[in-house]
Order: C-alpha cells, then sequence, then structure tokens
C-alpha cells in the first residue's frame, strides 16, 4: 500500500507541483487549500506525512499543525513546513507547533523527496 501525504497549500499550481513529484516518486496525494479545509479532510484517515505552507487565508500553517497534533490519530505524523517564510521565530513557532521539518521556497525536488522519505512514518 502506498503512503499518502497531504499537501496544505493555499495555491492550487504550488499544490500540483508538489502533488505530481510525490506521485512520481510513489505517494498518494490528498490536496487541501488551507489548514480548515486539511482538518476537514483528516476524518479518521491515516496520513504518513503533512508538507504544509504557513501563509493561508482561514487558517494558517501553523494553527493547523497545533490542532493535527492535538489529535491522537496524528500526534505522530510529521509535518514538513514548505514555505516562503524565512525568519528565525517562525521555524522556531512551527517546530514548537510540531513541525519536524523546514523548505524554503522555491523548492528543488530532490530536497522535497529527500525530506518526505526520510521523515514519511
Amino acid at each position: 500500500m502506498n503512503k499518502t501525504v497531504m499537501v496544505v497549500d493555499d495555491s492550487g499550481s504550488f499544490r500540483t507541483v508538489v502533488k505530481l513529484a510525490l506521485q512520481k516518486a510513489g505517494y498518494d496525494v490528498v490536496e487541501a487549500s488551507d489548514g480548515r479545509d486539511a482538518l476537514a479532510k483528516l476524518t479518521g484517515r491515516k496520513l504518513n506525512l503533512v508538507v504544509c505552507d504557513i501563509n493561508m487565508p482561514q487558517m494558517d500553517g501553523i494553527s493547523f499543525v497545533k490542532q493535527l497534533k492535538a489529535s491522537p490519530l496524528h500526534k505522530f505524523t510529521p509535518v514538513v513546513m514548505l514555505t516562503t517564510e524565512t525568519q528565525q521565530s517562525k521555524k522556531d513557532e512551527a517546530r514548537a507547533a510540531g513541525a519536524k521539518g523546514w523548505l524554503a521556497k522555491p523548492f528543488q525536488t530532490a530536497q522535497l523527496l529527500d525530506a518526505v522519505n526520510k521523515l514519511c512514518i
């Protein structure tokens, strides 16, 4: 069975780029347009990893990660932040919320796949 990765980003074209790279590497992908949409799509679903942006409408990535980690089913689901943010304070905030990795946009596909392959449970 393939591992499932959720991609959370408010840019549809960006989600597509990430989805295609992950699918080519053999992952199943679930897309969400922001944190609120992602939470709605979690319902009992097992995820092996989440790739998440920080700056999104409705619910930002850090708030989403906090809520994701509060769920017993997803407490140990690894999260990689994929964002244009580069400040150390944002990285610290994301790590405190439960994120395990950080990639800056624009990203190299090889970097993304390396992080996903290492962290995917």
